[in-house]
C-alpha cells in the first residue's frame, strides 16, 4: 500500500492498486502525522479501498510531501563578477568557494571602498564586498569615530551629510555636516569628549554594575546601578546602590560590607535609619549624598540661574557676559547643606559713549570677553572715523581714531 500524506493542506490519499485512490478520513491523517515511522515499519495496517478500510498484510510504504524549502548548497562557486569601469585579476568565468580576487577602477573611476585598488572574496556563490567602481569625484562613507550611525556605501559629489556623536561627545567647533567635494570630504568633522562626560567608573571592591555594559564614556548625569555579592550589602538602609556621573566626576559610593542583613541588595543591620544616598568625603568627615529634595531652599547665584534640576543634582548656568567660576552642579548632603555653589564672574567690558568724549553718544555698550568693539569717533574728516578695541579681562583699550582702510590695513 502507498500513503500519501499532503503537509500543506492536512490531507491524505492511500493507493492499494495502481487503478484506485481514495480520499482517507481525519483520522488516519491524524495518525499518519505522529506515527509516520511505523508506518514504514509495520506488516499489518489499514488501507483503504473499494471495500472500505481493512487490515492488509503487508508493508506500507508511506510517503510525505512536504512544502520544498530551497537549500544553497555550501562552497558554492561564484560566476565572474560584473564590474562596469573597471577589471578583475585573475579574470575567470567562475570562482572557487573563499577565491578572493583584486580589482582596479578605469581612469577617472575608483573602488567603492578606501585605496585605489580593493579586494572581493566569493563567499557560497556571493562575492563579499561586491566589486564596484564609482565617480572618482565620489566619496565612501566617511571614518568617525564615535558616531551614532555607520553604514556603508558612497555618496555623490557636493552630497552634504549630517553627524551625530554618540552620547558623552560633542562635535569639535559645532559643525554638525559635513559635504562630499571631489571625492574628499570636508570639513573633516571630529567627535571628541565632553569635558563634563566621565570615563569607566572605579572599581567598587565585591560589586557589578547592572542593566549596562561596558563603555568608555558616560556622558554627564549618567546614573549606574550596581549590585553587591551575595553575603555583602551597601552601607546604608534603603540605598539605591548607584553611581552618578557629575561634572566629569563620579559621585563617591557606599561600599559594599560583609554581614549586612540581607546580603546583595541588603541594608544595614544598625537600628538608625540611615538616610539614603551616597557618601563622600571632606574635611568635616564622611556624609552621604542624598536626593535634592532632602535640603532646604535651592542656592541662589547672583547673575545665574538653575537651568537643570537632577534627581541627585541641581545645574547652574551663568547670564550672558558671565563665566561660571567653581562647580557646574550642585548636590545636597544628609546633613541638609548644600555642596560648594559657584559664582558668576564678570566676563565683559562696558563703554559708557555718553560720557566718553571721544566717542560719539551711543548709550553703554558691552563686549564679552576676548571680542573686538568698533565705536564711532567725533572726530571728523574725510572719512568717518572709528576707533578699535578688545576687551581682555574686564578692561578695554581703544585705538586712535581712523577711517575703515586704515583699521583695515593696520596703519593707524
Amino acid at each position: 500500500m502507498l500513503c500519501v500524506l499532503h503537509e500543506e493542506s492536512n490531507s491524505a490519499q492511500c493507493l492499494l492498486f495502481p487503478n484506485f485512490w481514495g480520499k482517507c478520513p481525519q483520522q488516519m491523517i491524524n495518525w499518519l502525522h505522529v506515527n509516520w515511522l511505523s508506518a514504514l515499519l509495520r506488516l499489518g495496517d489499514l488501507v483503504c479501498d473499494k471495500m472500505g478500510w481493512r487490515r492488509y498484510f503487508g508493508f506500507v510504504l508511506l510517503v510525505w510531501f512536504q512544502r520544498l524549502q530551497h537549500v544553497r548548497p555550501s562552497d558554492q562557486p561564484c560566476s565572474a563578477p560584473e564590474l562596469n569601469g573597471g577589471y578583475l585579476v585573475p579574470e575567470q568565468s567562475s570562482y572557487d568557494h573563499k577565491t578572493t580576487l583584486y580589482y582596479g577602477c578605469d581612469n577617472g573611476r575608483k573602488p567603492a571602498v578606501e585605496g585605489w585598488w580593493a579586494t572581493s572574496t566569493c563567499l557560497d556563490g556571493i562575492w563579499s564586498p561586491k566589486p564596484q567602481c564609482i565617480d572618482e569625484t565620489a566619496c565612501i562613507e566617511p571614518h568617525i569615530p564615535n558616531v551614532k550611525e555607520t553604514t556603508s556605501g558612497w555618496y555623490n559629489n557636493k552630497y552634504k551629510k549630517r553627524i551625530e556623536c554618540l552620547d558623552g561627545y560633542d562635535l569639535k567647533g559645532n559643525a554638525a555636516t559635513t559635504t562630499c567635494t571631489n571625492g574628499t570630504w570636508s570639513p573633516v568633522l571630529v567627535c571628541e569628549k565632553n569635558i563634563n562626560s566621565c570615563e569607566e567608573p572605579p572599581q567598587i571592591p565585591h560589586a557589578v554594575i547592572i542593566h549596562r555594559g561596558y563603555q568608555e564614556i558616560f556622558p554627564d548625569s549618567t546614573e549606574l546601578e550596581y549590585e553587591c555579592e551575595d553575603g555583602y550589602s551597601v552601607d546604608a538602609a534603603n540605598s539605591k546602590e548607584s553611581l552618578y556621573c557629575i561634572s566629569g566626576n563620579w559621585i563617591p559610593s557606599p561600599p559594599c560590607l560583609w554581614g549586612r542583613a540581607g546580603g546583595g541588595r541588603g541594608t544595614s543591620t544598625g537600628t538608625e535609619t540611615q538616610p539614603e544616598g551616597h557618601t563622600t568625603s571632606d574635611d568635616r568627615g564622611t556624609r552621604a549624598v542624598v536626593r535634592v529634595t532632602n535640603c532646604a531652599e535651592r542656592p541662589t547665584v547672583a547673575n545665574g540661574d538653575v537651568v537643570e534640576i537632577g534627581e541627585m543634582f541641581l545645574k547652574y548656568q551663568c547670564n550672558n557676559y558671565y563665566k561660571l567660576v567653581g562647580p557646574e552642579k550642585v548636590v545636597c548632603y544628609s546633613n541638609g547643606l548644600w555642596s560648594e555653589v559657584p559664582t558668576c564672574k564678570a566676563n565683559f567690558c562696558s563703554v559708557d559713549t555718553d560720557r566718553d568724549p571721544k566717542f560719539i553718544s551711543d548709550g553703554v555698550k558691552f563686549v564679552g570677553n576676548g571680542e573686538k568693539l568698533r565705536l564711532e569717533c567725533e572726530e571728523t574728516g574725510i572719512f568717518v572715523q572709528y576707533s578699535d578695541g578688545v576687551c581682555t579681562d574686564g578692561r578695554i583699550e581703544f585705538s586712535a581714531c581712523c577711517n575703515r582702510l586704515q583699521l583695515r590695513t593696520g596703519v593707524c
